[in-house]
């Protein structure tokens, strides 16, 4: 006879399944964003670990650790100021992780609960176009990678017409295999890829430890500021830069967390993959380009123009064929995923996952990627600060809303209908579009009225602490106490 526990196991997945046949006529359900069944959920501590290393050991991590160094901090400044913001953005990521694997539900479906059925697409969207930004900047990445590989190996490749544009699209075309292969595949590239991207990370380091006589020239190299209040202004827009850096997945990190086995497993495997490998990768970008400076008499902070340097051609076919893997194993986890679910919300059902990551893939292209890697204040300031005070108020309201309004609580039947607790007014919660306005528009002041570009500075922190606080005064004064979940 069945214990009492494997009977109520057995009760709860009935009624799961049996609530997934009512809302499966719904105009806002289809297969990619249904809740997840329990044999969907093999992610374990190893995979979520994994999945960052995979996602964290990229070129845009090195460029914004060596864009510190660029930009004239010391090593010891660099890699605390890494590690202070892998830290502080680990906290909403871990926060907006637990409703993806309590219900297994993707981000534009989670932010239904706080923006309606229909005002989710507004934020679900705005993390999208970002994606896409990352993903065209990503692609043109690998394909600058591949291109070098090819010059390297063939010295006939230089005369090909538009042969950097080849390369380019034949990676793309490797990204959109992936995406119409599925979700299972990026797991399977992710298994496979974080060993070997921490093989070639650490033989960049050891050759160019052997090259530049140890690391005595980066242990000696001063930082460029005099003082402490020569080194805050930057210290702070750089701090922001980091927040903002994975300001994205601490939005829709629910995306992957659906699939995990427990809250243990991705608990576990984030905490240990996240700071970890962003704080040591980041030592390697910052001790390479410190080094490139006596190798080479000049700061090398694009690692695919250092490895077309490497001299063997053998040696920079290997080098960059790390560069390729590492780059597409971020480039499809963290920049396809989140917008193909959301453009997949806007018309669920006409747009499937697949076709989602089609589209991503064409308006990553027509954002122009080479223009934000024109340098690396393009890449920092503009960037990554800029889109973080758009991101910071979305991760405020969701908290918020989750955490202090609905004490952990989903319907899942209401979130994919019509007419039910998340309708809203027509659909849309306009006290979290508020709130977003609010927190938004505090956050770019800064960048419109120069006495307060501290603001701006703090882009992140300023619409996050803004988004939260607006959310939960207009829904405590608007709204009834939220229902509980059924």
């Amino acid at each position: 006879m069945p214990s009492a526990q494997t009977q109520g196991k057995t009760i709860a997945f009935e009624s799961r399944e049996s609530q997934i046949e009512a809302i499966r006529a719904s105009s806002l359900y289809n297969e990619d964003l249904a809740p997840t069944a329990v044999a969907e959920r093999r992610w374990g501590a190893y995979e979520f670990a994994a999945l960052w290393i995979g996602m964290a050991i990229c070129i845009p991590s090195y460029m914004l650790a060596s864009s510190l160094i660029a930009g004239g901090m010391s090593w010891k400044q660099a890699v605390f100021t890494i590690f202070l913001g892998n830290l502080i953005v680990l906290a909403p990521m871990l926060l907006n992780s637990h409703a993806g694997a309590q219900y297994g539900i993707p981000f534009p479906v989670f932010a239904r609960s706080a923006f309606g059925v229909l005002g989710a697409n507004i934020p679900s969207v705005a993390r999208a176009l970002v994606a896409c930004g990352w993903f065209g900047i990503q692609t043109w990445i690998g394909g600058q990678a591949i291109h070098t590989i090819l010059l390297s190996l063939w010295s006939g490749w230089r005369g090909v017409p538009g042969g950097i544009w080849i390369c380019f699209f034949a990676f793309w075309t490797m990204n959109m295999y992936v995406v119409i292969r599925g979700t299972e595949s990026i797991r399977i590239l992710e298994d496979y890829g974080a060993p070997f991207l921490i093989v070639i990370s650490v033989a960049l380091l050891a050759w160019a430890y052997v090259r530049a006589g140890g690391f005595g020239p980066m242990f000696s190299a001063p930082g460029k500021f005099a003082s402490f209040r020569e080194f805050l202004p930057f210290f702070v827009v750089s701090l922001t830069g980091m927040v903002g850096f994975w300001s994205t997945l601490a939005l829709n990190i629910c995306d992957f967390t659906r699939y995990a086995r427990s809250q243990r497993a991705h608990a576990m495997g984030q905490s240990l993959g996240l700071p970890l490998t962003m704080t040591l990768y980041s030592f390697i970008g910052i001790a390479v380009t410190s080094m490139t400076v006596t190798i080479f008499g000049e700061a090398i902070w694009d690692p695919v123009a250092l490895a077309g340097k490497l001299g063997s051609p053998i040696a920079v076919a290997i080098a960059l064929a790390g560069v390729v893997v590492a780059t597409l194993t971020t480039n499809v986890a963290a920049n396809i995923v989140s917008p193909a679910n959301a453009f997949s919300n806007a018309w669920p059902r006409g747009i499937s996952f697949r076709t989602g990551g089609i589209i991503t893939g064409i308006l990553g292209v027509a954002m122009m990627p080479w223009k934000l890697l024109a340098n690396y204040e393009t890449y920092l300031y503009t960037w990554l600060v800029g889109y973080s005070g758009f991101l910071g108020p979305i991760a405020g309201i969701l908290i918020c809303d989750y955490y202090l309004l609905r004490k952990k609580q989903l319907s899942i039947a209401d979130l994919y209908q019509r007419g039910g607790v998340y309708e809203f007014s027509r659909g849309f919660n306009w006290n979290g579009l508020a709130a977003l306005a609010a927190g938004c528009g505090a956050a770019f002041l800064g960048l419109i009225y120069e006495p307060m570009r501290m603001l701006y500075s703090y882009a992140w922190f300023v619409g996050f602490a803004v988004g939260l606080s607006a959310y939960y005064a207009l829904m405590t004064v608007t709204q009834p106490a939220p229902e509980a979940a059924d």
